[in-house]
């Protein structure tokens, strides 16, 4: 089965944080929904019961694989970008998203986070996800798109409208505004400011306002010293890795960043609203 075949099954049509020029339309103002309460967050744990983690069927879109098959990303294949940082390092990270108001929880590897991310997320909520590789490596995207879990899956929603007009309509309306809203970073500085970057804007929308709570999952080979190197993180390494994706699942030549947020400190209206799974393996771009 092609990777786009494959990515038909488990995924919305290019809600990818990444997008390519040619699939861009301009975003609308988006709605807002209402926080759950942090009694609410934690009163009804979807993991009652064990699950299993799905094996991943991304494997061929991750960084280590795109590294060997792409050409212009091979350059990439020794940065220090796409290896662990140091115990030393995730702990500077997590005092200091703490210290900026986010609620942070360190795991070992994707077991531990696919665990922890279903703990989060109360039965009967909606929920929704940006394009992000992470999530595709801890499994959580198949598992998602499987529908065998106690939540209302907007992604699923999305994909059933084969209209691009109504599905876009869809994006915008509901996607943005679920009341989970799941998406990686490009980087997390060891001050605690978060960084990434869109084209569309239904990643930042969502992130930044939209939804009623946000999950970000990182590894920690996204941990940089300081918000200059974020950016030159997010540039000159996510941007590369996210350009191959590309070419590999969609067959456009580049991605680029359009939109560029930095999450500098928790919403004091909001203040339990983005809860960060920081894991202590390389994921992602």
């Amino acid at each position: 089965m092609s990777y786009l075949q494959k990515r038909a099954l488990t995924t919305t049509f290019r809600s990818v944080s990444w997008a390519a020029k040619t699939l861009a339309r301009p975003l609308p103002a988006f709605a807002a929904i209402a926080h759950r309460s942090s009694q609410q967050l934690y009163s009804t744990s979807s993991s009652e019961s064990p699950v299993a983690r799905p094996k991943s069927t991304f494997d061929d879109v991750t960084f280590s694989s795109l590294v060997k098959s792409d050409p212009e990303l091979a350059k990439y294949h020794d940065s220090k970008y796409q290896h662990p940082a140091s115990d030393e390092a995730i702990e500077k990270a997590r005092q200091g998203l703490e210290a900026r108001g986010f609620t942070v929880y360190v795991v070992n590897n994707k077991d531990e986070a696919f665990d922890k991310i279903r703990s989060l997320i109360p039965a009967g909520s909606s929920i929704n996800s940006a394009h992000s590789t992470t999530l595709e490596e801890i499994g959580f995207i198949n598992y998602l798109m499987d529908n065998n879990h106690p939540w209302n899956n907007i992604r699923g929603t999305i994909l059933k409208e084969k209209d691009p007009a109504k599905q876009y309509e869809l994006r915008r309306l509901l996607g943005t505004t679920a009341d989970y809203f799941l998406t990686s970073m490009s980087a997390i500085t060891e001050q605690g400011e978060m960084a990434h970057g869109d084209f569309s804007g239904t990643k930042v929308g969502g992130v930044a306002f939209g939804a009623g709570n946000v999950i970000v999952v990182a590894g920690s080979n996204k941990i940089v010293k300081d918000e200059a190197e974020a950016w030159k993180r997010t540039k000159e390494f996510a941007l590369p890795g996210v350009s191959a994706f590309s070419r590999k699942a969609f067959n456009m030549t580049k991605s680029y960043i359009t939109n560029y947020e930095v999450l500098r400190q928790a919403n004091p209206m909001a203040p339990d609203r983005v809860q960060v799974v920081l894991v202590k393996e390389a994921l992602g771009f």
